[in-house]
């Protein structure tokens, strides 16, 4: 037990700003939309499978200060990175906006538990900062 929570610690902690998170979460959406089309030929069920780690690494690694624009970049992120898994139909402007529709409609279960898990990591790191903020303000002076 003491080996894994060594290891934990031992793990990147960046701590990204309401912005960073966004194009983090976006630019690794994208990142694993274009493997998911290389390697799996436009699975949008991987692409949602993908979408729920990347969640909770962004609520997880955003600062406090910006811990609620977590929940507000996930799905944002999930459509930008899903135009290159959603189907083109014909090609052109028109097909690709259909797909995109598509894709967002028929994975939404994937959309909403990904920001299901950013928004409760943001409310236990919210909980945690508010008890951690009231217990400095109640300890006596040294």
């Amino acid at each position: 037990m003491a080996r894994l929570v060594h290891a934990v610690r031992g793990m990147p902690n960046p701590r990204l700003t309401g912005l960073g998170s966004g194009l983090f979460c976006a630019a690794v959406m994208t990142l694993l939309g274009f493997v998911d089309e290389l390697l799996f030929g436009s699975s949008l069920t991987v692409y949602g499978v993908l979408f729920v780690p990347v969640s909770l690494l962004t609520a997880l690694w955003v600062r406090r200060g910006d811990l609620l624009t977590a929940p507000v970049v996930v799905p944002i992120a999930f459509a930008v990175g899903v135009l290159p898994v959603a189907e083109s139909g014909d090609g052109g402007l028109g097909g690709r906006l259909m797909g995109l529709v598509t894709a967002l409609a028929t994975e939404a279960g994937w959309l909403y538990g990904g920001t299901l898990v950013a928004g409760a990591t943001v409310i236990v790191r919210r909980i945690r900062l508010v008890r951690r903020r009231t217990a400095a303000r109640n300890r006596p002076p040294a």
